[in-house]
């Protein structure tokens, strides 16, 4: 009974409390109340394709709309092709077509949110990913009508983990609040990314752990993540996302 109250108190104080922290300051938050209300205007992060001619791949990822954005986000992927003069933005949305492509400005805001940059690579490295990324996007197996769940998954935040599962080279994770980053494609139990430097065992997104390289240790439950990284030193707090370097 005692381990039992300890687990209780642990789960309480890890995972509970952050959630509620944030849900309280989120729904006192001045914040647009539909879909129909909100910002999907630019943020101007990034450069304008013409004045920046190199390759570049980008993820990009902003706090969700509605009670979610209390303790969710949504990540997309954005390219560029050398000389290209527009982006190209990838995403899955539960609307509409099931894998979006520039649906929305390549650094729109989300629900009014500003969007942040995750990751970037530019110049050469960029431009033999960019073949890779669009393998990986082609590959997904959640492409077709009726294949998006909220939660825990497959979402939006499934489809740009799976990306970057097959495409190491982009060295990143998504953050702590992407809820369905940790759903596995088809059912998995268990997998190693490409080039074996990090491992992930779920039970279907529900609860699970990722180690290694890049994603340090984490450990997620009912979509909320805790974890620290120990290559870039940061803890990662439910709902709250990531704090360090």
């Amino acid at each position: 009974m005692k381990f039992i109250r300890r687990l209780f108190v642990a789960f309480m104080l890890i995972y509970l409390l952050p959630a509620l922290a944030s849900a309280g300051w989120w729904y006192v938050k001045e914040r647009p109340q539909s879909w129909r209300e909100a910002n999907w205007s630019s943020a101007g992060l990034l450069p304008k394709p013409a004045e920046s001619p190199e390759a570049a791949v980008y993820i990009l990822s902003a706090t969700t709309g509605g009670m979610k954005g209390a303790v969710a986000s949504h990540a997309w992927i954005v390219t560029k092709e050398r000389g290209a003069l527009a982006y190209t933005r990838y995403e899955k949305v539960g609307w509409g077509k099931p894998i979006r492509k520039n649906a929305y400005q390549a650094d729109g805001r989300w629900y009014s949110n500003e969007p942040r940059i995750v990751m970037m690579i530019k110049g050469e490295g960029a431009r033999h990913l960019i073949p890779k990324v669009e393998q990986a996007i082609a590959d997904y197996p959640y492409s077709s009508p009726g294949t998006y769940r909220l939660w825990p998954g497959p979402n939006s935040n499934t489809f740009v983990a799976h990306v970057l599962r097959s495409v190491p080279e982009l060295d990143a994770v998504l953050p702590p609040t992407a809820v369905g980053r940790d759903y596995l494609p088809e059912g998995k139990l268990f997998q190693i990314d490409a080039d074996g430097r990090d491992l992930h065992a779920t039970l279907y997104g529900l609860a699970g752990i990722s180690a290694g390289w890049r994603s340090g240790l984490e450990l997620h439950f009912m979509g909320l993540v805790a974890g620290f990284d120990v290559a870039r030193p940061g803890i990662k707090i439910p709902a709250l996302g990531r704090f360090g370097i």
